[in-house]
C-alpha cells in the first residue's frame, strides 16, 4: 500500500498472479467500488501507464483509432480504466495480444461486465482472465484477512468464538454498506445524498452506455423492488406487475442490473433431494448500503417490533454479500445457491464445492436459536450423508454453540473475524 489512507484489497494477490501469466486481465465491478484506486496502485508498482476512458479526450482517441490507442505503451503495462465506455476496444485488444502473446500487457477495468456486451461477446476467450471487485468487505474494513469459506470447508470452525456485536450493530454495518465514498460520509442525509447521486449517475450514464433500453427511468424502481424482496424467492411476473412494466421489458432490465454489478442472482440448488424443489432464484442488491438507501430504512427503524421489517432480508443479503466477496480470494472454490421445497423445507445459503461437498447456512436476526431454525439444515445433513460438511446458523447472539450433529450456531461476525490468511499473505 502506498498510503495509510488506502485499505488493503484482499483480491490484490489474485490480480497480481493473473498479470504474471495472462495477456489481458479484466477487473470488473460496480462503479465507485475502488477499481481505479486498485489498478493505479498496481500500475505504480509495475511502471504502468493508466488511461481512463472517463476522460473525453482519451475516449475520443479510443473510439476513432482503437488499434492506435491500445498500441500507445508497447513495452509497459497499459491500464485502461472504464473500458465499457468504448466496447469496440476489445476487438483491438484481441488483435494486439494475438500479435504479441506476452503476459501482463493489459489491465482493463469496467463498471459493466465487458464479456456480456454484444460488441465483445467471446472475443477475449482464452486471452483474458476476469476478476470482480466489490465494495469493501467487512474483513477489509476491519483489516482482518479471514476466509470463512476456507475455514468451514476445512473443518476448522472454532467452537469457542465469541462476539461483542449484537443485532443493532449488524444492522448498522449492513445499512452502511461498503462503498468507499459512502462510508466517508456521515450516516443519514449526507450518505443518502451520495446514494441518490450514485443512482442518478448509473441511470443517466452507465446504463445508457451499455444498453439500448428506452425506458431507463424505470430502472431505480425495479432495483428498489428487488431490494424489498431480499431473501424471498423471486417471482418475475409479480415483480413486473409491481413495477408497472411488461414482463418482456423486465428481462433486459434485470440483465442490465447484473451487467452493472448492482444485483446478484442466487440460483435454486438443483439437488434433486425431492421431487418438490422450488426453482425460483433469490435476487439481492450486491451492496446492502445501497439496498437500505433504496428502501429508505435506517438501523433505528429496523427494530424487531416493526411490522413487516426488512431486517431479516437485509441481514441475509449482508451475509450473501460477504460470502460473494470472500469467494474472490478464498482457496476453496464454491457455488452459492439456496434451497427450498414446496413443503417448506428451506436453507438460506448452500455452498457447494466442485467435488460436491456441501455447507448449509441459515441467517437469523435473532440472538437465540430455536429448534425450528435447524430443520432445513437437518434435512440436508440426513439426505446428503458424508457430502454434508457442516451446517451453520449465523445469528446475532454472542457465542458459538453446537446445536445439533454437525450443526453450529455462530455469531455473524465469524464471517470476517476467523480464518486463515488467503494465498499471497
Amino acid at each position: 500500500m502506498t498510503s495509510s489512507d488506502l485499505r488493503e484489497r484482499f483480491i490484490l494477490p489474485r490480480l497480481v498472479e493473473a498479470l504474471d501469466d495472462t495477456r489481458i486481465v479484466v477487473l470488473q465491478g460496480a462503479r465507485q467500488v475502488g477499481k481505479s484506486t486498485l489498478v493505479e496502485q498496481v500500475a505504480e508498482q509495475r511502471d504502468g501507464v493508466v488511461v481512463s476512458l472517463d476522460d473525453p479526450g482519451a475516449r475520443a482517441f479510443a473510439a476513432s483509432d482503437p488499434a492506435g490507442f491500445v498500441a500507445q505503451a508497447p513495452d509497459r503495462l497499459l491500464v485502461i480504466d472504464e473500458a465499457q465506455r468504448v466496447p469496440e476496444l476489445v476487438i483491438a485488444l484481441k488483435a494486439a495480444v494475438d500479435r504479441d502473446r506476452r503476459a501482463g500487457r493489459f489491465l482493463v477495468t469496467g463498471s459493466a461486465n465487458l464479456l456480456d456486451l454484444s460488441a465483445t461477446h467471446e472475443s477475449l476467450a482464452g486471452r483474458a482472465q476476469s476478476l470482480v471487485l466489490h465494495s469493501f468487505s467487512q474483513g477489509e474494513l476491519e483489516g482482518s484477512r479471514a476466509s470463512f469459506i476456507d475455514v468451514v470447508f476445512g473443518g476448522d470452525l472454532r467452537p469457542d468464538h465469541t462476539s461483542v456485536l449484537g443485532r443493532q450493530d449488524y444492522l448498522e454495518r449492513a445499512s452502511a454498506g461498503g462503498y468507499p465514498e459512502a462510508l466517508a460520509r456521515s450516516a443519514g442525509r449526507r450518505r443518502d445524498d451520495w446514494y441518490n447521486a450514485y443512482l442518478e449517475q448509473i441511470v443517466n450514464r452507465d446504463a445508457v452506455d451499455v444498453s439500448g433500453l428506452r425506458r431507463i427511468a424505470d430502472l431505480p424502481r425495479v432495483l428498489r423492488l428487488i431490494a424489498a424482496r431480499a431473501g424471498s424467492g423471486m417471482v418475475w411476473s409479480a415483480l413486473a406487475s409491481d413495477a408497472g412494466i411488461p414482463r418482456s421489458t423486465l428481462d433486459p432490465y434485470t440483465k442490465l442490473l447484473e451487467t452493472l454489478y448492482l444485483i446478484h442472482t442466487v440460483p435454486a440448488w438443483a439437488a434433486k433431494l425431492t421431487a418438490r424443489e422450488v426453482k425460483q432464484p433469490k435476487v439481492f442488491v450486491v451492496d446492502t448500503g445501497l439496498a437500505a438507501a433504496l428502501l429508505g430504512v435506517t438501523p433505528a427503524a429496523l427494530g424487531p417490533t416493526r411490522p413487516n421489517s426488512p431486517a431479516g432480508g437485509l441481514l441475509e443479503g449482508f451475509v450473501v454479500g460477504e460470502l460473494l466477496r470472500q469467494a474472490g480470494w478464498s482457496e476453496q472454490r464454491t457455488r452459492l445457491c439456496h434451497y427450498r421445497d414446496s413443503r417448506g423445507a428451506e436453507v438460506d445459503i448452500v455452498l457447494e464445492t466442485p467435488d460436491s461437498r456441501v455447507v448449509g447456512i441459515e441467517v437469523k436476526a435473532a440472538a437465540t436459536v430455536q429448534s425450528k431454525d435447524l430443520s432445513g439444515l437437518g434435512m440436508l445433513r440426513d439426505r446428503l450423508g458424508d457430502r454434508f460438511v457442516a451446517g451453520v446458523v449465523l445469528y446475532t447472539g454472542g457465542r458459538s454453540q453446537a446445536v445439533g450433529e454437525r450443526i453450529t450456531a455462530v455469531p455473524i461476525d465469524a464471517l470476517w473475524s476467523i480464518g486463515p490468511a488467503p494465498r499471497g499473505a
